[in-house]
């Protein structure tokens, strides 16, 4: 369950997404997870638990592996997405066990995200992997590989559809494919327009036949090398970037290579990061007003993004039989 507290007593301004205003978020959040406070102000209605255990309906339990060093940043954008439901959702926020976190606080860390090892008794409806910020390294130097691979075969029966991104979209489809990722010379980085290919696919219904996407990554993964798999299925490219979203129907897989979950402003953090770092970086394609950084970013993404994770949410939803994941844990 996605729980968020006042406890920490943090405020997270940076991550305000200042164009978001849902109406309705049937996610169920604990008081003290500072995600909520960052959605309460962005106008979204947060469910509470009595609110929640009123509704004679199932929770669709979904897990988020979060692997980004900022955690909460990620999973208030995760949740966001999430709350574009009508559909009630338990989230559990989990962590590597065998890495430990030097951006993110112990205290938010023990009191709102489990490690593996503590849920792996659980099934889940949904299961998303986030990306991390090592694209360059081979996965077999990754230090939290070996329980990565462990995570990623444990979903092939305790999980009925994965949704894994960027980095994480990488590692799955390597691990279970074979396909491998090459270097770019220049960082993908900014906003790029992609094509539908699938427009009859469940996870693209109502797309645009094209449309734009968040993009930051050192690394790509192939066209030919995802066609040569069978069971794989191409569903948005860029002319630009590439592959984009690879769906796997078998397993019920998502692979997503880009950021349909950044912020407004999350490649501005990104590019000003580098600047004052003194690492090369350009400004971020078609995405500051007259490539002006001292402009206000635009988001083109944003109703994009929510179609997709509402989709997928959707397809999970009429899809997962009623008894498949385990009740919420009391």
């Amino acid at each position: 369950m996605i729980a968020h507290s006042a406890a920490s007593g943090r405020v997270l301004s940076q991550v305000k997404d200042p164009g978001v205003s849902l109406g309705v978020m049937p996610i169920r959040i604990p008081d003290a997870l500072p995600a909520r406070e960052v959605l309460e102000r962005e106008g979204v209605m947060v469910m509470d638990e009595s609110t929640a255990l009123r509704q004679d309906i199932r929770p669709l339990q979904i897990a988020l592996l979060n692997l980004m060093p900022d955690k909460i940043v990620t999973e208030t954008q995760i949740a966001r997405l999430l709350g574009s439901t009508p559909l009630q959702i338990d989230l559990t926020l989990v962590r590597i066990g065998s890495h430990a976190a030097k951006n993110t606080a112990e205290e938010h860390l023990i009191s709102f995200y489990r490690t593996w090892d503590e849920i792996k008794h659980r099934r889940f409806d949904g299961f998303i992997i986030t990306g991390a910020p090592i694209e360059t390294l081979p996965f077999e130097e990754v230090a939290y590989w070996p329980e990565l691979t462990r995570i990623l075969d444990w979903t092939t029966t305790n999980v009925y559809s994965t949704f894994a991104i960027c980095w994480g979209a990488m590692a799955a489809i390597w691990h279970f494919h074979g396909v491998p990722k090459f270097t770019l010379d220049t960082k993908a980085f900014g906003v790029f327009q992609h094509r539908n290919l699938k427009p009859t696919s469940p996870y693209l219904a109502g797309f645009s036949d094209d449309f734009a996407v968040s993009v930051s990554r050192w690394t790509e993964v192939r066209r030919a090398d995802v066609e040569r798999v069978a069971g794989l299925e191409l569903l948005m490219e860029s002319p630009e970037t590439g592959v984009c979203l690879v769906s796997e129907e078998t397993c019920n897989r998502l692979y997503m290579f880009n950021h349909v979950e950044y912020d407004s402003t999350s490649l501005a953090g990104e590019y000003f990061r580098d600047v004052a770092a003194g690492k090369p970086i350009t400004v971020p394609h078609n995405y500051f007003p007259d490539d002006d950084p001292a402009q206000q970013p635009l988001n083109r993404w944003r109703s994009h993004a929510f179609l997709l994770f509402g989709n997928w949410i959707n397809r999970v939803y009429q899809s997962t039989p009623f008894d498949f994941a385990t009740p919420p844990e009391t």
